[in-house]
């Protein structure tokens, strides 16, 4: 991204326990005109053979987009008279502390808020090259120079273009309600060509791409026409056809795109690309919005702006007296209602309206007006699909299609309790007698500290150092045998990072030292990135490294040579935005792709472990592995098998405690993620001299309650700052009611 500013905050002890909310780029209004020598009153135009695009020119212009199925029923539109597509050029600061990530919008350089149309032209395959020799599109975007984009392309497709532009008045916030308005001060007046097009992917999709041309500048000594130009281009309400002459004025910002029109425009090559690019359309005022990945705080975002990006979800989101607590010992661990491990750029409405991203840009869906919605990203295109549906479960089942579907989970993992405990072989042995003798039905142990424990500054933590610790779990094969042979798997823990353990004794390798020498860990400044993460810094995986998978496939083989059926693959939302990655690529954007990659790494050794397996073993259903994840993205329900929502408080609150994880279920669901659940009685206890969250017993059973209608039913213990809480294990009134 360019123009960006980047603050750590890791090492930051005392911090303010209020912060204020990230500072954010406002609602970029202008106005659409258009070029009524090339285009009618009214017009439709066919988007391949199931939609169709309806042009208005009343009111300034508008677009509209309807299934021939259903022609009265639009499912995309523009608001007449506004622009749709807007850029600007904003200082960008972003500011990160162990996972969690602020983004702050400074000095706003550039608005280009006024849009013009100049064509909107229907591509057949017989045009299909000189469409896109005449239009000059930049190299890379469209996909329109791809030859095998021709071959699969559903025509006609459906081209619009014009120019974005600006006036010589300075854009300033509005306060009263946080959109730009114009001030009497001059700035280099600017614009930019720019390209929609649409095009229909399936029977019930249609895809759309915007596009931005480099910005050109006009020399001063045009400003009068400009001015005069742009007077009475804002009379256009009443007499809109006064555009189209007033583009001949020699000097003004041209409805027409050709180049000797163009001749007095300037784009000087020292000046940057646009960093933000809107798209803004059309919403009702009693339409609700909801979906945006895995949300813990609210169903419906209507009224709000709902930032997409994977960070730590924070510790308390917002609820007291923990989030002030939370936000005191570290920079903004706290969180708040956005902050997620697993959002997505995919919304459902009220009205049967969907839509969702396709790119990984950091992006924020404006939903603070009633009559609009607004979606900022991060970078200077847009890629997406508009979805057509009936109902909810029949967009869901449209965006699926899509993006991918979690694969049928295996019996065994739904057959009983997942039970979640640590301490070695002699404690799990004793806990299965106390669970046989009560006759619970028992599909897995879920052993996270099978790599043995070491002493921080906050506690007992897990060595990262991803093999059995034999001395913790001695005879660890025959535990797993045992256990087998009574038909219960046994689960571990993994995750994408790597530390040094230079002082752990019992250690047959070392898996950081490994990857360091292999070149595979994410790098800064030609070095190892040592992320800081809790008490103690780790390196992190390079997923984009062609060698990285194969590497840490070989250590899952390992664990599941064991006998191990199935692991947490924990982790996957803390990639630094300052990294070097193996693939050049802007770490950013990278960052919203990681838990993709981490999971598709994970999805591929189950599946090829699978295809190996023959006789048999090959045709049980139960022999296959499962893998559980918390962090994600829009496409994780492709690679993810199983998920679980994090790390929620001990507590009944609503922004981070059990009522959270029933709207986290809920939210997600709706954004395809078809397999989800979370820690029976939550996980995050504290132990403070004067905040103190203790998991109680009537939360436990309660969440027992409401873990018995999720997808799988698996107990965690605390993060052990208390005495041992109340657990399953130990509950004689659960046994009772079992």
């Amino acid at each position: 991204m360019k123009n960006l500013k980047i603050t750590k905050k890791h090492h930051i002890h005392l911090n303010n326990p209020f912060p204020s909310p990230p500072t954010s780029s406002p609602l970029v209004q202008g106005d659409l005109s258009a070029n009524f020598q090339a285009l009618p009153p009214y017009r439709v135009f066919s988007i391949g053979q199931d939609f169709q695009l309806l042009w208005r020119s009343e009111n300034g212009g508008s677009l509209s987009i309807h299934h021939l199925s259903q022609p009265t029923r639009s499912i995309w539109s523009t608001i007449p008279g506004r622009a749709f597509v807007s850029a600007a050029m904003v200082e960008t600061e972003v500011e990160e502390s162990r996972g969690s990530f602020a983004v702050k919008d400074g000095a706003i350089r550039l608005v280009c808020n006024h849009q013009t149309i100049d064509d909107i032209k229907e591509i057949n395959g017989c045009d299909y090259e000189l469409e896109v020799r005449d239009h000059h599109f930049p190299s890379g975007y469209l996909d329109l120079d791809q030859k095998s984009h021709k071959k699969d392309a559903q025509f006609p497709m459906l081209l619009i273009n014009g120019r974005i532009f600006n006036t010589k008045k300075k854009m300033i916030k509005k306060k009263n309600n946080n959109s730009l308005q114009e001030t009497g001060f001059n700035v280099p007046p600017a614009s930019a060509r720019y390209w929609v097009l649409f095009e229909q992917k399936n029977s019930s999709q249609i895809g759309f791409q915007v596009m931005l041309g480099q910005p050109s500048y006009e020399y001063h000594s045009r400003g009068r026409l400009n001015r005069l130009k742009f007077r009475l281009h804002r009379l256009r309400k009443g007499k809109v056809e006064w555009h189209c002459s007033l583009a001949k004025l020699k000097g003004c910002v041209r409805v027409s795109s050709s180049e000797e029109e163009r001749e007095d425009l300037k784009a000087p090559e020292e000046f940057e690309a646009f960093n933000r690019v809107c798209l803004t359309y059309s919403s009702e005022e009693k339409e609700r919005f909801f979906g945006f990945g895995e949300q813990f705080s609210h169903m419906d975002f209507k009224g709000k702006r709902v930032p997409i990006l994977v960070q730590e979800q924070g510790i308390g989101r917002g609820d007291q007296p923990i989030t002030f607590a939370a936000n005191l010992v570290s920079y903004r661990a706290g969180g708040d209602w956005s902050t997620t491990y697993a959002p997505s750029p995919f919304y459902i409405t009220s009205r049967m309206r969907s839509l969702y991203l396709e790119g990984y840009e950091y992006s924020v869906f404006d939903l603070t007006k009633n009559d609009m919605v607004q979606i900022q990203i991060y970078g200077n295109s847009i890629q997406g699909r508009i979805l057509h549906g009936n109902s909810p479960s029949e967009l869901i089942e449209r965006f699926t299609e899509t993006i991918g579907r979690p694969p049928e989970l295996p019996g065994w993992i739904i057959s009983g309790a997942v039970v979640g405990m640590q301490g070695g072989t002699d404690a799990v042995r004793q806990i299965w007698d106390v669970l046989k003798a009560h006759e619970v039905p028992i599909s897995a142990f879920w052993l996270q500290d099978w790599v043995g424990q070491r002493e921080t500054v906050i506690g007992s933590q897990l060595w990262w150092n991803w093999e059995v610790d034999t001395t913790r779990y001695c005879g660890w094969k025959q535990l797993i045998k045992d256990l087998d042979a009574q038909h219960i798997k046994v689960m571990t823990y993994c995750n994408p990072c790597l530390a040094p353990i230079d002082q752990k004794q019992n250690r047959r390798r070392n898996l950081y030292e490994e990857a360091k020498g292999l070149g595979i860990l994410v790098k800064k400044n030609g070095e190892p990135y040592m992320v800081p993460n809790t008490a103690f810094d780790v390196g992190m995986l390079d997923l984009t490294h062609p060698n990285t998978s194969s590497w840490f496939k070989e250590i899952l083989q390992e664990m599941v040579n064991d006998g191990v059926r199935g692991w947490m693959a924990d982790f996957g939302e803390g990639l630094p935005i300052d990294a070097t990655l193996y693939s050049g690529e802007d770490p950013i954007t990278a960052h919203n792709r990681y838990p993709e990659m981490w999971a598709q790494i994970n999805r591929e050794f189950a599946d090829e472990w699978k295809s190996k397996l023959v006789g048999k073993e090959k045709e049980d259903p139960q022999e296959a592995l499962v893998f559980f994840m918390r962090a994600g993205f829009r496409n994780s329900p492709k690679w993810g098998m199983l998920f679980w929502e994090g790390d929620q408080m001990v507590s009944w609150q609503a922004n981070d405690g059990i009522k959270s994880a029933v709207t986290g279920l809920l939210s997600s669901g709706l954004s395809g993620y078809a397999f989800n659940h979370s820690d029976i009685g939550g996980y995050c206890a504290v132990n403070l001299p004067f905040i103190k969250y203790r998991r109680s017993e009537e939360l436990l059973l309660r969440w027992m309650e409401l873990n018995a209608f999720t997808t799988v039913f698996r107990t965690h213990e605390t993060n052990g700052s208390l005495k041992p809480p109340p657990r399953f294990i130990s509950n004689q009134l659960w046994f009772a009611s079992k």
